[in-house]
């Protein structure tokens, strides 16, 4: 069977590689005094809140399970523009709003809208692997540009000039970040921004960790810049639905027919029941709930990037949001015999029972250093992970 060259461009995501390895072991000890604890996938311990779940089941019991628009609920649209309002005070219509199969429809359905083939799209490196195969889908070529400490590991609007082409479409950022949990500064985001603009280009921002931000300096939406600012978002992560595959985009009003097209042909519409029950996210009880989460996950990160400092393995920028510690294994892996991320995380397993993320999935400028530690657990499995790492 002949294989498309698209599909075979599309590197293995591995992170999940690394999951299924760190599977096979948590069987095998699941029963010893030190079973597998995970801290290798960017998955909230929280599920979806009481009111949530309850109006999911409200929906399935009247039938409320048919085909919406294929922009998503007018209802849950209006939703999501008073959620901008009141978080951001950003007056986003809903009309600009599209619903999607999770942030990864988004992706694949603004990607999709505006990339040729031979379009570049200049990303950071470290970045979301995923994020560049929606580019490489789309028949264009994601452009890895590497990033510093000193940069928050985040483009600049100088290395985005300097890197810029007559084949460049445009950048696709994310802010804060996964791996590193850092966020762009705003206003180095509206000179990116304006420049990309300038060149007729355009911005693309993943936004789905956004909710999830500790620091006033950098938790401002993208979209405060102008309407020509495409951002993808997301149910999974703030609002701790990640199976329920719910996202959204905000674009320019002009491509909403554009992305309506192409939503009706590949998704028809994202999941009726998630959305029904995605109304729910945005009562006062559960607003109130999601915040008192947020601080929960601020008080993990508060607690446990000093403990990884200490032990060794140090981080150069703290993260100001998501739920993610980017850490130097340089140390660390030579105390224990081997060499880069990827042989230290496979050790890290096998010796402390602990499974993490090497940075080999995140692009190519001195990943193989650095691993991703999530730290969206227990804070009891981050103490225990902390105990094993001191008795290595």
């Amino acid at each position: 069977m002949r294989i498309s060259s698209r599909a075979e461009r599309i590197e293995p995501f591995y992170v999940m590689e690394v999951a299924k390895a760190a599977s096979q072991l948590a069987r095998e000890v699941a029963h010893s005094d030190r079973p597998m604890i995970f801290l290798n996938i960017g998955e909230p311990d929280f599920t979806a809140p009481p009111l949530v779940q309850e109006a999911a089941a409200r929906a399935v019991s009247r039938g409320a399970t048919q085909y919406t628009h294929a922009v998503g609920l007018d209802a849950l649209r209006e939703r999501i523009s008073d959620w901008y309002a009141k978080r951001f005070g950003l007056d986003v219509p809903a009309r600009r709003v599209v619903v999607t199969a999770g942030a990864s429809a988004a992706l694949q359905l603004a990607c999709l809208a505006l990339i040729e083939r031979g379009d570049e799209i200049l990303m950071p490196d470290p970045s979301y692997p995923c994020n560049r195969h929606f580019v490489s889908a789309a028949e264009g070529t994601a452009v890895l540009v590497p990033t510093t400490a000193q940069e928050r590991f985040q483009l600049t609007a100088a290395k985005v000039q300097s890197a810029w082409t007559d084949n460049t479409r445009g950048v696709l950022l994310a802010s804060p970040s996964n791996p590193t949990g850092t966020s762009i500064a705003p206003d180095e985001l509206r000179r990116i921004h304006e420049f990309v603009k300038s060149k007729g280009g355009i911005t693309l921002i993943d936004e789905i960790y956004l909710g999830l931000s500790y620091d006033d300096t950098f938790g401002h939406s993208a979209l405060a810049i102008d309407d020509q600012v495409i951002s993808i978002n997301s149910f999974s992560k703030y609002f701790n639905m990640t199976g329920w595959r719910l996202g959204w985009l905000v674009v320019p009003e002009a491509l909403v027919p554009v992305v309506e097209r192409l939503a009706q042909n590949l998704f028809i519409c994202a999941s009726t029941i998630s959305q029904y029950a995605a109304l729910a996210c945005f009562e006062p009880e559960s607003i109130a709930e999601y915040e008192r989460r947020r601080g929960e996950f601020k008080a993990r990160r508060d607690w446990f990037i000093p403990q990884l400092q200490a032990a060794g393995l140090p981080v150069p920028v703290v993260p100001d949001g998501a739920f993610y510690a980017w850490a130097d294994c340089t140390q660390m892996a030579q105390q224990l015999g081997v060499s880069g991320s990827w042989d230290f995380s496979f050790e890290l397993m096998k010796r402390a029972h602990l499974a993490i993320t090497p940075g080999r999935d995140f692009g190519t400028a001195e990943t193989s250093r650095f691993v991703r530690f999530s730290t969206a657990s227990s804070m009891a499995h981050l103490e225990e992970a902390i105990e094993r790492l001191r008795g290595l």
